[in-house]
């Protein structure tokens, strides 16, 4: 069965989704660790455990509901443990992220989650994916500062492999990238070493301070700005999958590797949707090979560690920028579509999409959180006045 459906377009997916995952984000991740005072054997253990739970999570999650579901870690929940666990030990660290698992998998079970997303309305849920989006492609002309031969080397590729090769576009955009990079001598592969990372336990300490104070916000970042979103690019682009098996699943392998480093896995939205999407294949039902292929790649950049970090830091950051905003256009396209679509919901998903797409963080929650509940508002605001 998967080997009729292996496709190079969906195997590529998986790894642009994967290598923008992590180049985007790496860097918080280990801003966080070193926040809890870990040694750099630690931060290559928190790599190594949040890559196997990703793998574990995205290829069986992929393979049985035969949906590319992405997971990822929650990059937002990474920002709020670089600036709150200052103060905490590892052990209290870990405690936290066990205590915020339970609450995952309590979430997942009772079926809350679930419950919760078939009372958002689809225009309002596309218009905040719109927004979190608009962000990458903006970056795309914003890297074409930076570097204005390679993005736009880059820019042009996709626009003919577009026309002539659509399924392939985002492969020729990265071979077009590599290339330029390699051309003008960019390429810096001098402080890339192979290492592998190795796991490090760490017994927990639950400290309840600890455990409002960060556990709390971190549950409701990652609901907000993570879980939401993934389950907004899968209803969007067609997928009927349960919710509540995925929160549960990926709360689950959370709590199992958290004592090595997994503060959090989750459903992934930025990623997702460049698997979820056409460029990953044409036919809808043979795209969870992009969630496979993502996962296999997971795991070896989680065993790589270190060397993965090195390999990325390698290339420009607009190439990375770039790629991650051309993978993405034609999701961007569908969700604004979807978000204007229906009169009655307009306004209130335009201001769900303004909101969301500002940035604006209150209380340290993500302006995700924040242009569902000005959108809801607006909603409501307006039904009342026609009654």
């Amino acid at each position: 069965m998967i080997q009729k459906d292996l496709s190079l377009s969906a195997i590529v997916a998986g790894f642009v989704a994967v290598l923008v995952g992590f180049a985007s984000s790496v860097a918080i991740v280990f801003q966080a660790a070193a926040a809890a005072g870990a040694s750099n054997e630690i931060m290559a253990s928190w790599l190594l455990a949040l890559g196997i739970g990703m793998a574990i999570t995205c290829i069986g999650l992929s393979w049985y509901y035969k949906a590319p579901v992405i997971t990822a870690w929650s990059t937002p929940g990474a920002a709020l443990l670089a600036t709150s666990l200052q103060g905490l030990t590892l052990a209290e660290a870990t405690g936290v992220f066990i205590f915020t698992a339970i609450l995952g998998v309590v979430i997942g079970l009772t079926g809350m989650f679930d419950r919760l997303t078939k009372l958002l309305p689809l225009p309002l849920a596309s218009a905040m994916l719109a927004g979190i989006l608009l962000q990458f492609g903006l970056a795309i002309f914003s890297a074409m500062q930076q570097e204005l031969v390679l993005v736009s080397v880059m820019c042009l590729t996709y626009l003919v492999a577009k026309a002539l090769s659509p399924r392939y576009a985002i492969l020729l955009v990265l071979l077009s990238g590599v290339i330029t990079v390699i051309v003008a001598g960019n390429l810096d592969l001098s402080g890339v070493t192979l290492s592998l990372a190795t796991p490090v336990w760490v017994s927990p300490d639950f400290s309840l301070t600890a455990m409002l104070g960060v556990g709390l916000p971190l549950l409701l970042v990652t609901m907000a700005s993570q879980n939401i979103p993934g389950v907004a690019v899968l209803r969007t682009s067609g997928y009927d999958t349960p919710v509540s098996p995925l929160i549960t699943g990926t709360a689950l392998s959370t709590l199992l590797l958290a004592p090595f480093g997994a503060f959090s896995i989750n459903l992934a939205a930025i990623t997702a949707a460049i698997c979820s999407g056409s460029e990953a294949h044409a036919n809808p039902t043979k795209r969870y090979i992009a969630g496979i292929a993502a996962g296999v790649f997971y795991l070896l950049a989680g065993l790589a560690g270190a060397t993965v970090v090195a390999l990325f830091a390698a290339f420009p950051h607009a190439m990375v920028a770039a790629l991650a905003g051309l993978a993405l256009i034609s999701t961007i396209a569908t969700n604004l579509q979807a978000t204007t679509a229906d009169p009655e919901y307009r306004d209130a998903a335009v201001i769900t999409l303004l909101v969301t797409a500002s940035g604006a963080s209150f209380f340290g929650i993500a302006s995700a959180f924040w242009g569902l509940v000005a959108g809801v508002l607006a909603l409501l605001v307006q039904r009342v006045r026609r009654q």
